[in-house]
């Protein structure tokens, strides 16, 4: 087995590749590999969307024929590095491929000093005890919650302040940095500017403020027809939250979107749950250094991951 960068002529071959992974280990272990389709093209997604965020930083892994036997997403920020999804081909599970496209990951952040961020799936142990044994430390629970949103509307009244929410322009993704950095305490204004440049895929930036012009929320929406997801997000609060939330979905009408929501956000969830939304998976934010308290409500999502 030999890593090296992912390069475009193997994009086609790693989308085939995570979901072949995904519908294995889903089949196999909850007999949910259905929910991901029996068409592998959705997911040349990933590979094109990394390729135009992090030109060169995906790892492939491969056999002496040159054949695909894992890939995995490592995307360098300003403040830390992140690891997309890790997909290993499944007739190669157990060969620690997936170990070592990790330890390739670590190392690149230890040169530059800065820990890594994840979000791992809390249904699948095997990853969540190999990412523990690197080093990671769970630090925050979510609900990923799917909901229907009808072709007319979602059936409640508006909440108060979605009136407010509008679509970021196209100057604002350092603004939209700074303020998540100020509550979260990481940095990623690559990403927005990505988001708001359209450069792979289809995306919609939500922002809100307050009385004073400050910010007080933003969140991003995939409008893929293949991903409907939304986040990444952050807001100073519940109401900030639950008006995104609203304005984001009420944009998505007869579509079905998925939305990772902190546990202890009880407030949100419970206005998701009457909005008709429905629990699909847990998943759990990781990091290699313990994690500063932060302020405000994160909407992490993995398209791309935004631990």
């Amino acid at each position: 087995m030999t890593l090296s960068a992912l390069v475009e002529s193997k994009h086609e071959e790693a989308a085939q590749l995570i979901h072949r992974s995904l519908v294995s280990w889903y089949e196999t272990h909850l007999r949910q590999g259905k929910r991901f389709g029996d068409d592998p093209k959705p997911f040349g997604l990933f590979p094109e969307m990394y390729a135009a965020l992090d030109p060169g930083q995906a790892i492939a892994a491969c056999d002496s024929s040159g054949a695909l036997l894992g890939v995995c997403f490592a995307h360098p920020r300003e403040t830390h590095w992140a690891v997309g999804i890790v997909a290993i081909a499944p007739e190669a599970a157990g060969r620690g491929i997936a170990r070592a496209m990790l330890e390739e990951v670590l190392k690149r952040a230890q040169a530059e000093d800065k820990p890594v961020r994840l979000i791992s799936s809390l249904l699948n142990l095997d990853s969540f005890s190999l990412y523990t044994r690197l080093g990671f430390t769970p630090h925050t629970m979510y609900q990923d919650m799917s909901i229907n949103v009808p072709v007319g509307g979602l059936e409640h009244t508006p909440p108060p302040r979605a009136a407010g929410v509008r679509l970021a322009l196209p100057g604002e993704a350092s603004r939209i940095a700074d303020f998540e950095a100020a509550l979260q305490g990481i940095r990623r204004e690559g990403d927005f500017r990505f988001f708001l440049n359209h450069t792979v895929g289809s995306w919609k930036v939500w922002v809100m403020e307050d009385d004073a012009g400050e910010l007080s929320g933003v969140l991003v929406s995939s409008h893929h027809p293949d991903w409907g997801m939304l986040g990444p997000g952050v807001t100073r609060d519940p109401e900030s939250a639950i008006a995104l939330l609203w304005r984001a979905l009420d944009a998505r009408r007869g579509e079905a979107s998925v939305v990772l929501v902190a546990c202890v956000e009880s407030d949100v969830v419970r206005k998701l749950y009457q909005w008709g939304a429905r629990n699909i998976e847990l998943h759990v934010a990781q990091s290699t250094n313990p994690v500063v308290a932060a302020k405000g409500i994160a909407f992490p999502t993995f398209l791309p991951e935004s631990a």
